[in-house]
């Protein structure tokens, strides 16, 4: 495990990817009677991804995580190049359509929200990012000068730039100069270090203790690195969004299924339905491919095609 451990910090590989892939492997090995992986091959892989189906009754998408987990050990730890590994199928995930809500349902989302709550939900839904882009902002990241917001090592580790709403303009402002506030506050007390992607703590000395590099939205409190040992102030834990945004749902009376994700889905649509081009968006949302994006053009209120019904002519 060392060695896997090692292999995918050395390619940078995300510590929430570096603990799925882990676990994954130290499953199969268990459910192998601790045999080698090497003295194993396609049959017993097939096994565990079927016993996952069958048994687990597990989602596409978290079979195909666990052979990934599986193909990057045979391939970059161990150096195994076999044809099986081309062969094994991917389960094939269902095609479904995103939940969107409508801006009289998202407005009283919000309005349900309160503080930091509300400000980083407008974020998600005012400038379409993910969640995970939301409470990893930097303060550098934040242009109120050009009203944008840039998003650092998006998913697949992609930048790129969004719109920053004028009416969160002043709200996060006060939050930058509160963050501030905070981090005088650890730096007197010895502290005031941010976590660092990359090498850019021993390239770029003492810019770890740099107010830009600081979390837009810290966590209240300081905690000790993982990784590193270190104790530095993380940013805030997503699952406190998480639950404000769904506790929120449920006083706002709304039905669908909506988690903080669906505001991204909810900025892509209502985009869409004011008239802006689907490249723009696609730009916007950081999707690699344009056909991503046209999956919102089928819940448009008015039909993908914008076809009228013929009982309602």
């Amino acid at each position: 495990m060392a060695d896997v451990q090692a292999r995918m910090r050395r390619l940078g590989m995300s510590r929430r990817t570096e603990e799925a892939y882990l676990g994954w492997i130290r499953r199969f090995i268990l459910a192998n009677g601790k045999r080698h992986p090497r003295d194993l091959g396609a049959r017993e892989v097939e096994a565990f991804l079927t016993r996952l189906a069958m048994d687990g009754n597990v989602a596409p998408s978290t079979q195909n995580q666990a052979l990934s987990g599986l193909l990057f050990m045979y391939r970059e730890v161990l150096g195994i190049e076999l044809p099986w590994m081309d062969d094994i199928r991917r389960a094939k995930r269902p095609q479904r359509l995103p939940v969107v809500l409508s801006r009289e349902e998202v407005q009283a989302l919000l309005d349900e929200l309160g503080g930091l709550a509300w400000l980083m939900a407008s974020l998600l839904y005012g400038s379409g990012l993910r969640l995970m882009e939301c409470v990893r902002l930097r303060v550098k990241d934040l242009d109120f000068v050009r009203g944008e917001v840039t998003v650092r090592q998006g998913k697949g580790g992609k930048d790129r730039r969004t719109m920053l709403p004028a009416r969160l303009r002043e709200p996060l402002q006060v939050q930058v100069r509160e963050v501030r506030r905070v981090h005088q506050r650890d730096l007197a007390a010895g502290f005031g270090e941010v976590w660092m992607p990359d090498a850019l703590s021993r390239k770029y000395l003492g810019a770890a203790r740099e107010f830009g590099w600081q979390y837009v939205f810290p966590a209240p409190r300081r905690s000790c690195d993982p990784r590193s040992g270190l104790i530095r102030r993380h940013h805030m834990d997503e699952s406190v969004l998480q639950r404000a945004v769904k506790a929120a749902v449920r006083r706002a009376g709304i039905d669908k299924p909506a988690t903080c994700h669906t505001l991204r889905h909810s900025f892509a649509t209502h985009l869409l339905e004011a008239g802006y081009d689907i490249r723009t968006i696609q730009e916007l949302l950081g999707h690699k491919d344009v056909a991503t994006t046209q999956i919102y053009t089928h819940v448009l209120n008015r039909g993908g095609a914008g076809v009228l019904s013929p009982l309602d002519r």
